[in-house]
């Protein structure tokens, strides 16, 4: 068995283990909604009415202050740090026209002695029916 295959069957079982953990999911879901009553659905149902508008408000707000410390803090150009939260900056990240170096390094090999290699990652996602 090759190593891609032993690969392909791990990503197989994983796929099972999360359907698994879905279908546990939505069966505790039922169990749950299965003892509510009617009288306990629409007192839920009145509870999240009542309160919707302040949750909508509060993240309006948030969502505007998070927006002024972003500006503000761009601005100041450096992380500012409060009791709770801080305002992180981050210097601009530098890139390259890695495809034009690599053109511009055969006719130029003293350059590759400037270049880093980093570690591959994997990342693990759904993939599309198509």
């Amino acid at each position: 068995m090759t190593e891609r295959e032993k690969v392909w069957l791990l990503l197989e079982a994983l796929a099972e283990k999360r359907a698994l953990q879905e279908v546990i999911r939505l069966d505790k879901e039922k169990a749950r909604d299965s003892v509510l009553t009617a009288e306990i659905r629409q007192a839920l149902a009145d509870i999240d009415t009542e309160f919707a508008d302040g949750e909508e408000a509060a993240m309006e707000s948030i969502v505007g202050l998070e927006a002024s410390i972003k500006t503000a803090t761009l601005g100041i150009g450096e992380t500012v740090k409060g009791d709770t939260l801080y305002a992180v900056f981050s210097k601009p990240r530098t890139s390259w026209d890695s495809k034009g170096l690599a053109g511009f390094a055969v006719a130029h090999p003293e350059i590759e002695q400037f270049r880093k290699m980093g570690k591959p990652s994997i990342s693990i996602r759904m993939a599309s029916n198509k």
